[in-house]
């Protein structure tokens, strides 16, 4: 058993943000001693890195508890979607602020500096050991596998829309 100090130190968060989940309801103590300790064990433990395993996902405080308690299957999906999708558009808020300096900047090399070029990914692909053959199958699996998710890959690469069709075509090949 640990002392709310102890469960702290083992779990590198302060002793505040487990008090905080206490108000919160996230998490309450095995017991308390008759001088006021709050003892946690295995099981407060785990649940606390479930916690905080969601929180580092970005989930509010709010929305923890039903992914905790595992209630109702169709809330935990909503909520984990709610969020997958607000990431997803604060990527394409912060994509546009990095645009918009980009463009104030008159320096369109910065974007390209920290993206994944076709070049890039091949010098990775060889690097890896695949020669030219294992890169075509490598295509074809993705094609197969995820078609929609191969194209979006391939654009990511700022590769133009006619060898976009001739790599997917490899697999009809």
């Amino acid at each position: 058993m640990l002392t709310v100090t102890q469960m702290a130190k083992h779990h590198n968060i302060s002793r505040t943000t487990i008090l905080y989940y206490e108000r919160a309801g996230l998490l309450l103590p095995a017991y308390r001693s008759d001088n006021g300790y709050r003892w946690y064990g295995d099981k407060e433990s785990k649940r606390l890195e479930a916690i905080m395993a969601y929180r580092s996902f970005g989930i509010p405080i709010t929305d923890i508890m039903p992914l905790l308690d595992h209630q109702d299957d169709m809330t935990q999906e909503s909520i984990l979607r709610n969020q997958f999708n607000a990431l997803e558009n604060e990527i394409q808020r912060l994509r546009q602020q990095q645009n918009a300096i980009v463009m104030l900047l008159k320096q369109p090399t910065l974007l390209e500096q920290n993206m994944v070029t076709k070049a890039r990914w091949v010098e990775i692909m060889k690097a890896a050991g695949l020669n030219e053959q294992d890169m075509q199958n490598w295509h074809k699996q993705f094609e197969k596998m995820e078609p929609d998710a191969h194209q979006e890959f391939l654009e990511s690469l700022s590769i133009d829309a006619k060898e976009i069709s001739e790599i997917r075509a490899w697999s009809k090949a």
